[in-house]
């Protein structure tokens, strides 16, 4: 039994899409929650600035004494995760893989939709891994940037995501795919409003809930689990505006966050 917390960043709010998941798949589990919002967002930095954010971060959640890491950024995956491996002795997951992974699975028709922030999409991330899993794949991709401000909002089941989601998606649900990865951590609150005009014969893709699943598998095998039922604690740490993280991950997380304190991580 190894009852230290695991230690979970991104570049802003959205990786708590991410949080929640792990509070449902492990809920006996401790959570130590770190989001970069002086940064934010870091899909417009260049990759050596990526990895050196998510280095500090790392190095912020260590001095915690965290026993796992979740980088739940999708640029930090993609740009650090590799590097953090390697250079890190603690279990690290990505969100990107899981969500490849769970896409190349349930496809029938071998056409993948991916939906992002147009620095996601830019990236190629998701395109280079699901190629590591099946090159034979077919990709459309979709920026919906418009996306991240509306869930942040709180206005994911409103007529104007529901608009906004028809004029992103109509094209991409005529496409023929059949599978549907929504590569951003905040599009998961999206996603009753995404169904809604995806159609149920589309299937989507949460790539948070893939990597909590992802991450209760290495728990498990690795001999880290926290096998003693309990109340488990929740920690928030935020670079800039913590008033604003309370407000917005309150929408997140779908309960009270709670204490959230401000840090210097640039001292990291």
């Amino acid at each position: 039994m190894d009852r230290r917390p695991i230690g979970v960043f991104d570049s802003g709010i959205g990786g708590l899409t991410v949080v929640k998941e792990i509070m449902e798949v492990l809920p006996d589990e401790d959570i130590i929650y770190f989001g970069d919002t002086a940064r934010v967002p870091y899909g417009s930095k260049s990759k050596e600035t990526v990895i050196k954010f998510s280095f500090q971060c790392i190095r912020f959640l260590l001095e915690k004494g965290v026993k796992a890491i979740v980088i739940a950024c999708n640029t930090a995956s993609s740009a650090a995760l590799d590097v953090a491996q390697q250079s890190f002795d603690i279990p690290i997951v990505g969100v990107v893989e899981p969500g490849a992974v769970t896409a190349c699975r349930v496809t029938r028709t071998n056409k993948i939709g991916i939906i992002g922030t147009e620095g996601t999409v830019s990236s190629g991330a998701y395109e280079k891994a699901i190629y590591r899993i099946d090159n034979s794949v077919n990709m459309v991709l979709k920026a919906c940037p418009l996306f991240v401000p509306i869930a942040e909002e709180g206005w994911q089941d409103t007529d104007i995501a529901r608009l906004t989601a028809l004029r992103y998606l109509s094209d991409l649900r005529d496409s023929g795919i059949d599978a549907l990865v929504m590569a951003c951590t905040h599009y998961p609150l999206m996603e009753k409003t995404i169904e809604e005009v995806m159609g149920t014969d589309i299937r989507l893709v949460n790539p948070a809930y893939e990597t909590a699943k992802v991450l209760e598998t290495m728990i498990n095998s690795n001999g880290l689990k926290n096998e003693r039922p309990r109340q488990a604690e929740y920690k928030y740490y935020v670079s800039d505006n913590p008033v604003k993280f309370k407000k917005v991950g309150e929408n997140f997380l779908h309960k009270p966050v709670g204490w959230v304190e401000k840090i210097d991580i640039e001292k990291y």
